[in-house]
């Protein structure tokens, strides 16, 4: 990647100049980047994070998204930004954090972080697998706060400052270490996700349409073989599984993400089938929703099924034992949440409330 600024790699620029307009490639793939999240704490297949880098795909898709917002004043931005993320994490947190009070939670200071996520917020054991996925929104939340200045050294030189962009990581995984705490656990997704982050401004920005096809598999390649390998030296466990693997995350996703996002794949077709492209509108419309409550929705599917299992025509003719009813039970729990709950995004997002978007 070090040479990727090279102007031998830089074909002559496009007409068109940089993105603009509503990508609905990005609805498609945020789409299925939430069906991956959802498949994999169902079935916690490890290979899942190597056949579609998830978060990566996310952070870029929302990096794009911010530069092409930053064309507006900061200020206003990032407020609309915070608000829109920040009201659905409080309805979620008021609803959570009631039922770990009824499960023996004490609350302490650091609630403050329900109100302001800049780091993890508390939980207890018991509400830990639902609260856990909020790490995520964490990072993004961070993000938002310092595009403002990343966009403008990223513009300053593009090509080197997203190649630098991978040296944090690369420091924290074989060098330094990662700081303790939560301002630990959020430097490092910082630093996992930078480059993918920086990707969406690349997108946005016309930089990879002007880069040669056979530059950005010459730079993405070698990234995911490097994260591949350095998945399979350094396994957890004995499990080459991505997302406890930080350096390896971080190089997989971001030569995948460079490939995905340089040789966008189109989805015009879409159009032709009413009802996938009605689910694709949904899930972009209630994102938020489907992200936070989907695990909630995996832990509510087990009690479910323990009463499915006192029905005799279902324990006769359904899998009851298998991973995927639970994955299907789940699937029609978060349909509900997203009916029940959607209009929060709404609100937030200063809409007239709907059950369906």
């Amino acid at each position: 990647m070090a040479g990727a600024h090279r102007r031998t790699t830089l074909a002559p620029p496009p007409a068109a100049g940089p993105v603009t307009g509503r990508d609905r490639s990005f609805d498609v793939l945020r789409a299925l980047a939430l069906v991956r999240v959802v498949a994999y704490h169902a079935f916690a297949w490890p290979w899942l994070g190597f056949l579609f880098p998830s978060m990566g795909v996310m952070f870029a898709l929302a990096g794009s998204l911010m530069a092409r917002s930053l064309e507006r004043p900061a200020a206003g931005v990032i407020r609309g930004r915070l608000r829109r993320l920040l009201i659905p994490v409080w309805f979620f947190g008021l609803v959570l954090g009631v039922a770990m009070l009824l499960h023996g939670w004490v609350p302490g200071p650091d609630v403050l972080y329900w109100v302001l996520p800049l780091g993890d917020p508390p939980g207890n054991a018991w509400g830990e697998q639902a609260w856990a996925v909020l790490w995520y929104l964490r990072a993004y939340l961070w993000f938002v706060l310092l595009s403002p200045v990343l966009l403008r050294v990223f513009r300053s030189a593009p090509l080197p400052v997203l190649a630098l962009s991978l040296v944090p990581v690369v420091v924290l995984e074989t060098v330094t270490g990662v700081p303790e705490g939560r301002l630990g656990s959020a430097i490092s997704d910082l630093s996992v996700f930078l480059f993918c982050w920086l990707l969406g401004f690349a997108h946005r920005e016309g930089v990879l349409d002007r880069l040669r096809g056979a530059g950005a598999a010459a730079a993405a390649l070698p990234l995911m073989a490097a994260g591949a390998w350095w998945a399979v030296r350094h396994r957890v466990d004995g499990s080459f599984d991505l997302d406890d693997i930080p350096l390896a995350q971080a190089l997989w996703s971001a030569g995948f993400v460079l490939l995905l996002l340089r040789f966008r794949p189109r989805f015009d077709s879409l159009a032709r089938h009413p009802v996938a492209d009605r689910l694709v509108t949904v899930f972009n419309a209630r994102a938020v929703t489907v992200y936070l409550w989907h695990e909630v929705a995996l832990m509510a599917a087990v009690p479910l099924i323990d009463l499915m299992w006192e029905v005799p025509a279902l324990e006769r003719h359904l899998p009851l034992d298998s991973l995927w009813v639970q994955f299907g039970v789940a699937w029609v729990l978060i349909a509900a949440a997203v009916v029940c709950f959607g209009w929060v995004e709404d609100l937030a997002a200063r809409r007239r409330p709907r059950l369906l978007p």
